[in-house]
């Protein structure tokens, strides 16, 4: 690999996970629309826009998948999966958990080596189970120091750790991947437009029946103008993505994908002005112990035998 192409995929790269550290503040900007509205809207629109670019292109592969069952369902399953990371995101930064949510995808790294050893029997290095090890001590550290599951955080990583391991096996690229997703994705969308839930703040959803989305049309220009950009907030850092993962080794990666929690703990932080009792500050400790260990890992040689998912 060139020197001018590894300083492109980095460059990519970081502005992926910058636009994915910073969208905390775009979900801020349209607080006022429901937050299952707005994971509807984001599923809708998303499609419009991935769609609308696929077919000027003439790739209808995305399309191909719903052509076989088995390929159909596993789409589907996929949906539901980012459906579910998506709507625990938008409600966990909209209702002051922003801290919580980059705690999630601080572990996902580490759930992902985990779903490889389970999944693919893929061989963990031994500081990879130290990194797994360490992180795990911080989850039940917190679990019993709070006295409940941090639902927030292991939702966020265990459905995007799924969600990844999925797309391993469909085989198309990122925007193709996302065009089916949302297209599969579209009955949730409708469904979550037409009806309404309550009970959200305990983290349960009980069924309100049915919702009008008029109060939309009340809402100030410049939110309704921020809102309908949601599709491009969501393909945006996707093509970035995409861009570099094609430029950059995995051990690259690997590094730079922790710029995004980052970023949303500084803003849950500093900008929102989240509060971070000693509980989550003990459990940071262990689960940025267990980063730091995961990153001296990627640059260990690999042991024999099958290969690590990094």
């Amino acid at each position: 690999m060139s020197d001018a192409s590894f300083g492109r995929g980095i460059i990519c790269a970081i502005l992926a996970y910058f636009l994915w550290g910073i969208l905390p503040l775009y979900w801020k900007l349209v607080a006022a629309v429901d937050p299952l509205h707005i994971l509807a809207f984001r599923i809708l629109l998303s499609l419009v826009l991935v769609g609308t670019i696929l077919l000027a292109n003439k790739n209808t592969a995305w399309l191909a998948v719903f052509r076989s069952p088995k390929k159909a369902v596993h789409i589907v399953l996929t949906s539901l999966i980012l459906s579910c990371n998506w709507g625990i995101f938008i409600w966990a930064v909209n209702e002051g958990h922003t801290i919580e949510a980059s705690l999630g995808y601080y572990i996902n790294p580490l759930v992902s080596i985990v779903l490889g050893l389970v999944f693919f029997r893929e061989t963990l290095r031994p500081l990879q189970w130290a990194a797994v090890a360490v992180a795990m001590a911080g989850v039940l550290i917190l679990t019993v120091l709070l006295g409940v599951l941090p639902w927030i955080s292991l939702g966020l990583a265990f459905s995007f750790g799924f969600y990844a391991l999925l797309k391993k096996k469909l085989g198309l690229n990122a925007l193709e991947s996302l065009g089916a997703e949302t297209l599969a994705g579209v009955p949730i969308g409708l469904f979550l437009i037409c009806f309404s839930f309550g009970n959200l703040q305990e983290g349960a959803l009980t069924f309100s029946g049915f919702r009008s989305i008029a109060y939309i049309a009340g809402l100030p220009a410049h939110t309704l103008i921020i809102f309908a950009s949601c599709g491009v907030a969501t393909m945006l850092p996707l093509y970035f993505f995409s861009c570099g993962t094609k430029l950059l080794p995995l051990s690259a990666l690997g590094f730079t994908q922790f710029t995004t929690p980052t970023i949303q703990f500084f803003l849950g932080l500093f900008v929102f002005g989240e509060t971070f009792p000693p509980e989550y500050f003990i459990a940071f400790m262990f689960i940025w112990t267990a980063v730091i260990i995961y990153i001296i890992s990627l640059k260990v040689t690999p042991v024999k035998g099958k290969s690590s998912l990094s």
